[in-house]
């Protein structure tokens, strides 16, 4: 009895169900026609007014409206540049307001009586379906009371208990969307693999950015046939890097995080963050800053502080190049242009321009202040407002582009070398005698000699552009990877001439860095990231410095001196001694059988 009255419930369900299903879809379709039919009345009765095809006349009446406004434009503009009244028309110019107008009276009557009737339309379907969803709740809540009362009586003759089957459906619930994720997902890495769905729009019509990488990461491995298993997943945050700092994401890169120091610097100890995989990097570093300690530590002095863009721009001949360059150099001028360049930030303040000539084009190099960020899109969004005011008096002039690499921005370049960019850093200590012997293993004299041979006579032979040092780029790479800056400028950034000479009757040993192009932030880009948030908290420089704007991002340049310092330090006594290549043996290589490793994870 039991199995006969379950089969016959379930089959009076399917026919309710069915029976709502196939009403819900008559009414859909009955206020889709509805809708359809309206739309399709408004285009006839417009057929039957005009002698001419809908799409004609709208054609002609988009193309008068566009023509005319642009007539009007044109001609507003010239009575300004000439100080003409603009209450002043010609007969061309009325002639043209009313076409305007008339324009704009036909397309607001075609298309907005459209729009209201469809939201009309809209609303009352949407009422109407309402309605039905009530309804059919009411059906269900009756039809679930009339089931709960069967089955009590069932238990009831029966007299015994029946399993919760309200828990049962919950996982089977559960389970069926569980699946339905699945088969979500496997629909759009499909269309992924078959390039229906573009790989960088899964943010956007996802919603989800870890759900995004996850489905990209799956259908770059389908299709290229390479598995990525060791590229971790998961545990990061992917909403952070959206629209800032990584495009199209499959995972994240582990670099260890070791610490140097502590580093006395300008009386204030830091322990600087390194993120690096070469082995004995940071334990050299670390016994930089121990020298360095123990001889009462280092001071760094900031020389200048301003980032560059260099827009070129042509003109038709030289001589209105150079008349350009003259006006921008001319410092009657300068107030105008920094007016015009400091109104897009309140931290970016222009401090000069510098102007090269080739041929009938000029190269600007703008110079300015960004407070705590690095500064190039404050520095370029300035720039454009300044050639955006040139137009107006130079009208002839033809901007090529925001940047023509007089900046310099990412690439070795004399400008910066000489003219600085970013920040301009020196940073200097004395290493005293006991301490060169106990703690570096080796000689003021070897240190002194080694230098001259090597950072400078060394580099000079081989044609080095600010490479006259040691391993600069080895420290100023691994702190902007820890703290998040971007790690393509360390190529200007690690820009460094090393000195090292005997003091104190040739007891001690002076050694001195100096870096003309420390490009830094500690706001934008990776800098807000977690992981290198973390490292800037650590040094004391995270964010921006609300009482002394800039102050952070300046800091954090003379740390970076001043862990070249230690760096150079450690590598020149290493070399000295000769314990160079012991060094690197002893913690630069692994006993290790990675293939092992990699094979058992």
């Amino acid at each position: 009895m039991d199995h006969v009255r379950k089969k016959n419930s379930n089959k009076s369900a399917k026919q309710i169900s069915f029976s709502i299903d196939t009403h819900e879809l008559d009414h859909h379709n009955e206020h889709g026609f509805l809708k359809n039919t309206t739309h399709h009345d408004h285009d006839d009765v417009v057929d039957e007014l005009v002698p001419l095809p809908v799409y004609i006349v709208n054609g002609v009446f988009f193309t008068l409206f566009f023509s005319v406004a642009y007539f009007l434009l044109r001609r507003w503009r010239e009575k300004i540049r000439n100080s003409t009244p603009l209450h002043v028309v010609t007969f061309s110019e009325i002639a043209a307001i009313i076409s305007l107008l008339a324009s704009i009276i036909y397309l607001l009557g075609f298309f907005g009586i459209d729009f209201v009737q469809s939201f009309i339309t809209r609303s009352s379907s949407y009422d109407l379906l309402l309605e039905d969803d009530i309804e059919e709740e009411e059906e269900e809540e009756e039809e679930e009371e009339d089931n709960q009362n069967h089955k009590l009586c069932d238990s009831i003759v029966s007299c015994s208990p029946q399993p919760p089957q309200p828990s049962k459906m919950m996982i089977d619930s559960s389970s069926s969307l569980i699946t339905i994720c699945d088969e979500k997902d496997e629909e759009i890495i499909k269309s992924v693999v078959d390039g229906e769905t573009p790989s960088y729009s899964l943010e956007t019509k996802l919603g989800d950015c870890k759900r995004a990488a996850s489905i990209r990461r799956e259908a770059l491995q389908r299709m290229t046939g390479r598995s990525l298993n060791g590229l971790p997943l998961d545990g990061f945050d992917y909403e952070s890097i959206l629209g800032q700092c990584c495009e199209m994401p499959v995972g994240f890169i582990q670099i260890p995080v070791g610490i140097a120091g502590p580093l006395l610097l300008n009386g204030v100890e830091y322990s600087v963050p390194m993120a690096t995989t070469e082995g004995c990097l940071v334990a050299s570093t670390n016994r930089g800053c121990k020298a360095i300690f123990a001889s009462g530590g280092a001071t760094s002095i900031l020389l200048k502080d301003g980032m560059t863009r260099a827009p070129v721009v042509r003109f038709g001949t030289a001589k209105r190049a150079a008349e350009l360059k003259f006006y921008m150099e001319d410092p009657v001028n300068f107030d105008t242009l920094a007016c015009m360049f400091n109104k897009s930030s309140r931290f970016g303040r222009l401090q000069g321009v510098q102007c090269a000539i080739a041929g009938k084009n000029l190269y600007m190099r703008f110079r300015c202040s960004t407070g705590d960020a690095m500064g190039m899109n404050m520095v370029s969004k300035g720039v454009q407002n300044v050639l955006d005011y040139l137009q107006n008096d130079f009208p002839d002039m033809d901007v090529i582009g925001i940047s023509g690499n007089f900046c310099s921005d990412k690439k070795p370049a004399a400008v910066n070398w000489i003219e600085g960019r970013g920040k301009s850093v020196v940073c200097e200590a004395i290493i005293k005698d006991e301490v060169v012997r106990k703690v570096l293993k080796t000689t003021v004299a070897s240190l002194v000699e080694l230098n001259m041979l090597k950072n400078l006579t060394g580099s000079a032979i081989a044609g080095a552009l600010g490479g006259f040092n040691a391993h600069a780029s080895n420290i100023v790479s691994a702190v902007f990877l820890a703290t998040g800056q971007d790690p393509a400028q360390n190529i200007e950034s690690s820009h460094c001439i090393t000195m090292m000479e005997a003091v104190n009757d040739g007891k001690d040993l002076h050694i001195s860095v100096t870096m003309p192009s420390i490009e830094v932030g500690t706001v934008g880009g990776g800098t807000q990231l977690a992981s290198q948030s973390a490292c800037l908290n650590l040094l004391g420089v995270k964010g921006a410095n609300k009482e002394s704007p800039g102050a952070n991002a300046r800091l954090l340049a003379k740390i970076i001196a001043g862990s070249v310092l230690a760096g150079e330090l450690s590598l020149m006594s290493a070399i000295s001694a000769g314990q160079l290549v012991k060094s690197h043996m002893k913690y630069n290589r692994s006993s290790k059988d990675v293939s092992s490793i990699v094979a058992s994870s």
